[in-house]
């Protein structure tokens, strides 16, 4: 905390100098800017500054959008020591928080804040902003979007959460699932060898591993990086429960790569226009953290374009067409998984990396995870139960709903609290036949 103090003196006595030269107290308004601190110090925003070679009005621009979230009172408690009297003084710009009601920093209050009335400064304070700026390419740092004919700089000065968190703790907060991250978090306790699937797709699933794990390395020391794609794309199809999901928390966990499920409920909107504010919302938030971003039930969004016959139509085909470059710009690994491989619109098929197809497991296979399912202390009453059972159709999650029902019941008949579970053959045909009524098939 000692770093942001250093700046947060800073700051203060460069408002206490640009409004003394604003009110007539100074005729001075040159000002050099200088921050005593030590710039090799072990800290959150020095590293950042380090990291990505900040100018000294860059980093003061960061600060000056961070000390609200710090001190709510501080500009009011600063412009207040150091004005005359009340009045409206508009070259600070700001704007009040609806909830704190606080001085907010606008982009004109760093222009002048940092330029003063020299305009050359102003103009380069002022290219910060600019779309190709590291800031904004990566949503560090940008300015709220006013409407249309009003000022640019009239917009608020908008600071990713997740640097606050990095600049404030030193690490960034997981993001919780709301409206504008519509997304939770895929975690798994299993392994490798829980996942039973055949030959060929462990083998496309090691090419992802291969991909999330060494491209960097490729792109950066090999200067692959102008010859390649950035991003992978890849589409999971199958029937549900044969391990879609599992497999992408699995990746995660051995990639150490945060995995999230996107939401598309919470992303398709009726309204138009809507759908692309919230998808550039969530890819935000994702781009260069190099997280896995895995869409479920992708048809929703990803479907076949449909003939244009109303304006629906038309926005609907310009979302799909928006969400294709948003995820080919994308720079980490992105899942698409569907139930159906032909319900994925064909010149969105075209432009994945790997398709990945998850079938329904064979006799043998269900056989291996009726064994591997059932807890280690079962004990199986009427024959080998695995064994018995492997003829019927199931995935691994209607296996996994079977098993649970077994297991209850066991301990419904046998609440002794043995050292071993006896499963029996009955219950667990039980549970298939319920299996089989909710997928509407003949038992």
């Amino acid at each position: 905390m000692q770093v942001l103090k250093a700046y947060a003196k800073v700051l203060s006595d460069l408002i206490r100098h640009r409004i003394q030269t604003l009110t007539g107290a100074s005729d001075q308004d040159d000002y050099i800017i200088a921050v005593p601190v030590d710039m090799e110090q072990d800290d959150p925003y020095l590293n950042f500054i380090r990291a990505h070679s900040l100018s000294t009005h860059e980093q003061l621009l960061l600060f000056i959008a961070l000390i609200p979230h710090l001190q709510p009172d501080f500009y009011d408690t600063e412009i207040q020591q150091h004005l005359p009297g009340k009045g409206d003084f508009p070259q600070i710009g700001g704007t009040r928080s609806k909830q704190s009601r606080g001085f907010l920093p606008t982009g004109e209050t760093a222009l002048f804040l940092l330029g003063g009335n020299n305009w050359d400064v102003r103009m380069e304070v002022a290219q910060i902003f600019w779309p190709d700026h590291f800031f904004s390419r990566t949503k560090v740092l940008w300015l709220e979007e006013m409407p249309s004919g009003e000022p640019t700089m009239s917009g608020r000065l908008l600071l990713s959460q997740d640097h606050i968190n990095i600049f404030t703790h030193g690490k960034p907060v997981p993001p919780h699932f709301s409206s504008s991250f519509p997304a939770k978090q895929v975690q798994t306790e299993l392994a490798w060898e829980d996942l039973v699937i055949n030959n060929d797709l462990r083998s496309q699933i090691d090419e992802l591993m291969n991909w999330v794990n060494y491209n960097a390395q490729l792109m950066n020391k090999w200067k692959m990086e102008k010859r390649l794609r950035k991003g992978y794309r890849a589409l999971f199809y199958g029937p549900p429960g044969t391990g879609k999901t599992f497999t992408a928390g699995l990746l995660g966990k051995y990639t150490g790569k945060e995995v999230y499920k996107i939401d598309l409920s919470m992303i398709v909107s009726k309204y138009i226009g809507e759908t692309e504010k919230n998808l550039e919302l969530l890819f935000s938030r994702a781009e260069d953290k190099g997280w896995i971003l895995f869409f479920d039930e992708a048809d929703a969004l990803f479907g076949k374009r449909t003939n244009v016959r109303d304006a629906h139509d038309k926005y609907a085909n310009q979302e799909v067409s928006y969400l294709l470059q948003r995820i080919e710009d994308y720079n980490g690994l992105i899942i698409l998984a569907t139930n159906m491989k032909n319900n994925i619109d064909d010149a969105f098929i075209r432009r994945f990396n790997a398709i990945l197809k998850f079938s329904f497991p064979d006799a043998n296979e269900r056989a291996m995870i009726w064994r591997r399912t059932f807890p280690q202390q079962s004990v199986f009453i009427g024959g080998d139960v695995p064994e018995m059972i492997k003829r019927f159709e199931l995935a691994g999650g209607s296996i996994l709903n079977v098993v649970h029902y077994a297991c209850l019941k066991a301990i419904e008949k046998h609440t002794d609290d043995k050292e071993k579970l006896e499963i029996h053959v009955n219950d667990v045909l039980d549970g298939i036949k319920r299996e089989f009524v909710k997928e509407g098939k003949p038992f």
